[in-house]
């Protein structure tokens, strides 16, 4: 397993101790987990400039690299609806367009196509990291803290015109012919 994959396999691990950390009423465990969090971003944004850079690109890697940033940002985001710092609303509009997203993929690969990420798919994505990074710093509430209110505002705003852009720039994937 090269390195990037290895990257990838480590966010992936991230994601139980940071559920276990967030489950402690404790200013040390949520840091903890925030680092882990974070670690864990940092690896998203490695993996691929390392794959690219060092031509390490790989199948499983293709598979488990946007899979792992969805379970890390998905996981998190679950923990802070249950922590009751974010509404649940925003993470099933994230899920929703996450699913119909990956399901537009799955169909355009039966088609012999491949549907890469766009740059309103980076820029959700790391919004969306960075809200959570900032919630579990500074231990504020989407509720607390209006610059996180604008923020999350932000991420739906980028989810729901990602989704809009995947569908318009292939709509051709779901046509009949």
């Amino acid at each position: 397993m090269n390195l990037p994959n290895k990257l990838s396999v480590a966010r992936v691990l991230c994601i139980p101790a940071i559920v276990t950390l967030l489950h402690f009423p404790s200013d040390t465990c949520r840091i903890i987990a925030a680092v882990l969090f974070i670690i864990g971003c940092l690896t998203d944004f490695l993996d691929g400039k390392i794959a690219r850079k060092r031509n390490l690109v790989t199948d499983f890697g293709k598979f488990i690299d946007p899979v792992a940033d969805k379970l890390l940002v998905l996981t998190t985001l679950i923990m802070l609806v249950y922590l009751k710092m974010m509404p649940a609303w925003i993470v099933i509009i994230i899920l929703c367009r996450e699913l119909a997203v990956d399901g537009l993929r799955m169909v355009a690969v039966t088609k012999g196509n491949v549907i890469a990420a766009g740059p309103l798919g980076k820029w959700k994505t790391a919004c969306q990291m960075i809200l959570i990074s900032a919630m579990l710093i500074l231990n504020l509430s989407v509720y607390e803290c209006w610059p996180l209110a604008v923020l999350a505002g932000i991420v739906v705003l980028l989810t729901l015109g990602s989704a809009v852009d995947y569908f318009v720039r292939n709509a051709s994937v779901l046509s009949e012919k």
